[in-house]
């Protein structure tokens, strides 16, 4: 008999921390080889772990609700081996130059490391008190990477980790004009986050305090996961590509009538069938006449880089922040089966079950504001992508047809596009084809 740690592994997205959401079992509980233990958020997703070995469980190292690096013990079991050795817990993993400068790991294992530090949880504290260093814990943890950053006198020594220094060149700030606030003079995300959001000091406005209001506390909600990807995703697309916007308004009234067809044709029994499946199939159809906004581009390189297929990402709302899925090869689907691919991506998203690998890959989004009651918007660029499609709500209206004024369907698509690969002729090109194809649905036949 001997006592085996189950480590937080990197489910395979170079996450370097998820948190215990819910565990699956209890200390005494038997556990066979591959039983789903439990349920983390990642960066990304909600994620079922199994547990490498068999076992009866002796301890449940993490709570539920704690964020915890890669590597960090979280299940201790019981089982009928003989006692293993921290060290032996872990398969032995190729170096990085062995696998193309990332660490190889095995889903269920987390890569080999020293005695890991469980992130502090934010003290409900007063403000002078969550400034405070954090106590120091024995237990070591990985060194930041020493960067060296050219500055005004030569080479300065930058302390910041890998995942910052990737930050810090998305965003294009220089760290050796980052003030460090982490222990030891690590600069961190927030660091470099506040560099950025901060104004000119001559825009600073002298402090004022807010008035107190009695009987009413603030109340902090740390930013992690979903909302943390999301959030950090959104500053770097921003801050990197140079965003347009164009609006068209469209009288949609065929695109219902087709959609009132649809509901009832055998091709699509079972199957929800909204307006949002005609616009996905115009932005399919459209993009072959411009395929410019399929692309992406690739800032190290110098290039543009023409997706081989229309990776349809569709922004969801969810419980745990907002995601884009994607429908890989969605311009290859037929309309029936793209509209099965849409009904199966809402339902798990709305299930918080969609994994990192549904995620990846995007090449042009739509988001349906419409849902909301919201007209129209200017919506950033996913990362990785040269545009993004937001389609407003669908009202009846008054409307212009034959010089006499009667209602009709009406709603407003507005393109979000990345000017340095599309110009101004492009990105209308496209929107006039999206439009043409929800105005005259048969229009779709000339694609």
């Amino acid at each position: 008999m001997g006592i085996q740690q189950f480590r937080l592994p990197d489910v395979g997205e170079g996450l370097v921390e998820a948190e215990i959401v819910s565990w699956k079992v209890k200390p005494g509980d038997t556990v066979k080889l591959n039983d789903t233990v439990v349920e983390i958020e990642t960066a990304k997703s909600l994620v079922e772990l199994p547990v490498p070995f068999a076992g009866v469980v002796s301890e449940l190292l993490v709570p539920e609700g704690e964020t915890v690096p890669v590597g960090t013990p979280i299940i201790s079991v019981q089982t009928e081996s003989a006692e293993a050795s921290p060290e032996d817990l872990v398969p032995t993993i190729p170096e990085p130059e062995e696998t193309g400068g990332r660490t190889a790991v095995l889903v269920g294992y987390g890569p080999k490391t020293t005695e890991a530090k469980r992130r502090q949880r934010k003290p409900s504290t007063p403000a002078a008190e969550v400034l405070a260093p954090p106590v120091p814990v024995s237990a070591p943890v990985p060194e930041p990477v020493v960067a060296p950053v050219a500055g005004g006198n030569g080479s300065v020594h930058v302390l910041a980790k890998p995942p910052v220094r990737k930050l810090a060149k998305d965003l294009g700030v220089d760290l050796a004009v980052v003030t460090a606030t982490g222990p030891g003079g690590v600069i961190t995300r927030a660091d470099v986050e506040g560099y950025v959001a901060a104004p000119a000091v001559a825009d600073v406005p002298a402090y004022e305090p807010a008035p107190v209001v009695s009987g009413r506390e603030d109340t902090r909600v740390p930013v992690k996961g979903v909302q943390k990807v999301m959030a950090q995703a959104m500053v770097a697309s921003a801050f990197t590509a140079p965003h347009v916007t164009e609006w068209i308004t469209v009288d949609v009234s065929a695109t219902m009538e087709l959609v009132e067809r649809l509901k009832s044709d055998k091709a699509f029994k079972d199957l929800r069938v909204s307006p949002l499946l005609i616009v996905a199939k115009a932005v399919t159809l459209a993009a072959r006449r411009t395929p410019i906004v399929n692309a992406a581009w690739d800032e190290q390189a110098q290039e543009i880089v023409y997706k081989g297929a229309v990776n349809l990402g569709i922004a969801a709302a969810t419980p745990r922040g907002l995601i884009v899925p994607n429908i890989k090869g969605a311009d290859s689907l037929t309309l029936p089966d793209l509209c099965k691919a849409l009904n199966d991506l809402v339902a798990t998203a709305r299930e918080g079950k969609t994994q990192p690998a549904d995620q990846a890959g995007g090449s042009f989004t739509i988001t349906n504001v419409g849902v909301f009651g919201v007209d129209a918007g200017t919506p950033i660029i996913n990362p990785g992508e040269a545009a993004i499609l937001a389609f407003g709500a669908v009202r009846k209206q008054p409307w212009v047809v034959d010089d006499e004024i009667v209602p009709r369907w009406i709603t407003t698509l507005a393109l979000s596009f990345d000017h340095r690969l599309i110009d101004g002729e492009k990105g209308s090109t496209f929107l006039a084809d999206v439009a043409g194809i929800l105005e005259d649905p048969a229009r779709a036949l000339m694609f």
